[in-house]
């Protein structure tokens, strides 16, 4: 069994409110927001603190991502034994499947069909919920490169959160018609833009109450293509 690293009072406050984000989020905090939550003066001294937690095998740093923390599901079991042996009360362990998520991946929507029909799902992919900073429902393979200055590129994989809902400028999975298009929402008094971010592609333009537009939802990370080769 794991022997649970000594952790200082500041150590398991940071810590407490990474497992409390996580748990209320799906993700963790930035080093702002724990910085702003336990008063540091800057998000350095909360840089710090996570650093000496990866040091004592609690969580890793992952990458150079504001939310790239991912906690360590043995070392937090050891602690939390440890904690219910001295004080009875246990940590609040994020379940799992905060920890992780199994995502499925769409390919090419047929048309007029639902975007999470089975038959088009190419395969599943399990991937750290740290990498996103709102929970995810599926990836969306993206085919062109009409999101090219926004970063989306052919072949990436886009991480969506499954609404019907959006704010002006989020970047949406829409349906027009018998397509699924991925492009910038603007929302007008008269109409609903899409707008594409490279200027070979033109916007699309439809009716508040068009029939066959639907938002299907708004992306919230991206998996760039050369990382899954």
């Amino acid at each position: 069994m794991i022997d649970a690293p000594k952790l200082t009072d500041r150590q398991q406050q940071i810590l407490d409110l990474v497992l409390s984000t996580i748990e209320r989020t799906g993700a963790p905090p930035t080093r702002a927001e724990i910085a702003a939550e336990l008063g540091f003066r800057s998000p350095n001294a909360a840089e710090e603190h996570l650093k000496a937690l990866a040091r004592k095998g609690v969580l890793d740093l992952v990458g150079s991502t504001a939310r790239g923390i991912r906690l360590k599901t043995d070392t937090l079991r050891a602690l939390n034994a440890a904690r219910e042996a001295l004080h009875g009360r246990q940590l609040n362990l994020p379940l799992p499947s905060l920890a992780q998520l199994a995502l499925p991946l769409v390919g090419r929507v047929a048309a007029g069909s639902p975007i999470l029909a089975q038959e088009h799902v190419d395969q599943s992919y399990v991937v750290e919920a740290s990498m996103f900073p709102r929970r995810p429902d599926y990836l969306l393979r993206v085919r062109g490169m009409s999101m090219r200055d926004a970063g989306i590129l052919d072949g990436d994989l886009l991480a969506v959160q499954k609404t019907s809902e959006a704010k002006n400028g989020q970047i949406v999975v829409a349906r027009v018609g018998d397509d699924v298009t991925v492009k910038r929402l603007r929302r007008t008094k008269q109409h609903i833009e899409l707008i594409p971010e490279n200027p070979d592609f033109e916007t699309i333009v439809v009716g508040p109450d068009e029939p066959g537009f639907a938002l299907e939802g708004i992306a919230v990370g991206l998996i760039r293509n050369t990382m899954l080769m």
